[in-house]
This record gives structure tokens, sequence and C-alpha cells, in this order.
């Protein structure tokens, strides 16, 4: 489960990002992030990711405290999820295989699990053909799909999707939920940040939306005011 306990969020500028924020996500719910720019969206994820701490408030995450976590503990914590991010962060210099194995080697997996695993999670994104290609040969659809496979190397409980879908066509953008989804079923938590309301309204899940730094609204089946 995460947690958001009365969460307050202000940068040494004096900017307060988030305001008072407390909201709770069950293991196994596909929940949407909505909000307008500045909306406070990209601070939540990176408290969620534990890269920001929070000015006040607690936040858990499984039997993780963040507000008290030691730094040596960071790493493992971050174990727990995945993450696809809206410019892909894939390494230009590293084949589609590379990219995806660094997730595993970066934890120290053995060898022959990565063997194993590799291609078996590129075959579940339909990428098996373009195992020794690099990124730059690869369309952003593909490249999404890398970043995904990347995101589940090592088999998390949470993935968080920022922008999943911002530099991908239509047609991508359902096979990227349909992926998400995939994953969802599997029993996993699933996080998107989004701003593409057609897309939220049609999946019809639950969606938490914030304006200035507040929760307005959370609510299931799509967004209940469409002038957020």
């Amino acid at each position: 489960m995460i947690e958001f306990e009365n969460v307050r969020m202000v940068y040494p500028n004096g900017t307060e990002a988030l305001s008072d924020v407390s909201l709770k996500i069950d293991e196994g719910e596909f929940v949407f992030i909505v909000g307008a720019s500045g909306a406070g969206k990209s601070t939540l994820l990176h408290l969620l990711l534990r890269e920001e701490k929070a000015t006040d408030g607690t936040i858990r995450v499984g039997d993780y405290d963040l507000s008290t976590i030691r730094n040596r503990k960071i790493p493992y914590y971050r174990r727990k999820l995945g993450v696809v991010f809206q410019d892909f962060k894939l390494f230009d210099h590293k084949t589609v295989y590379e990219n995806v194995s660094f997730a595993m080697r970066a934890i120290g997996a053995p060898s022959s699990l990565i063997r194993v695993r590799v291609p078996a999670i590129l075959k579940s994104v339909d990428l098996s053909a373009k195992y020794k290609s690099f990124p730059t040969e690869l369309s952003g659809g593909e490249q999404q799909r890398v970043s995904f496979a990347r995101a589940i190397a090592n088999n998390p409980d949470i993935i968080i999707a920022d922008e999943p879908t911002a530099n991908i066509d239509p047609e991508m953008t359902f096979e990227m939920m349909n992926l998400l989804l995939k994953f969802n079923k599997l029993g996993k938590t699933v996080i998107v940040i989004t701003h593409e309301r057609g897309l939220v309204n049609y999946l019809k899940k639950r969606v938490i939306t914030l304006d200035k730094g507040r929760i307005v609204d959370d609510t299931k089946g799509g967004l209940a005011n469409e002038s957020l």
C-alpha cells in the first residue's frame, strides 16, 4: 500500500508544491494522477521515488517510511518500483537487450537469470527481433516499449508511468496502456501520471486530480470534472 498523510512540500525558493496531501493507493490498484502543469504531479513523483524528502507529513510505501528511511536503504526501496519515463531515458550506446539487462545487472542479478529473463520480457513486448538494435534505430513506440521492459525487468511491486503517451502516436498510446493493464492484472500496482483526459475517461479507472498542490478530486470511473 502507498499512503500519503498530510504531506507538504516546500522548495528552498519558497514554492509550495504540495499542501496537505493525503491519499491511499491499495496494492494492485490502477490509478491515474492528473492535473495541469504546476499542479504538483512531478513533485509527487519525486517524493515517491525518494529523490526528494517531504517538508512535512508522512509517506509510506509497503514497509518503508520515506520520511525516516536512511540513505543506504533507498536503493533497496527503489527495487520495489519500476519507472517508465516520459523521455524514455534509454542508453543510446547500448542495444535493446543491454538497456533492459542493465536494470538487472544494477542490482546484482546473476547472468544466468538475465539470459533467461531478458529475452522473455522482450518477447512479451514484441521486441524480440529488435534485441540487437540501438535506441536511435527504433520508433518512438518501440523506444517506449523498451522503457517499459526495463521498468519491469526486476519484477517490481509498483510501476509508475510518467506521461507515458506524450511522445507516441494514438495507436501506440493504447498499446502502452494495454501493457500497463496486463501488468496490473498480475496484481501489481500501476500509477499513471498523465494529461490525456480522453484516455483516462476511456479506461475508467481511479483518478486523483491535483490542482495547485492539493487533491481536488478522487473518483473512480474517469474524470468527474472535465474543466480540471
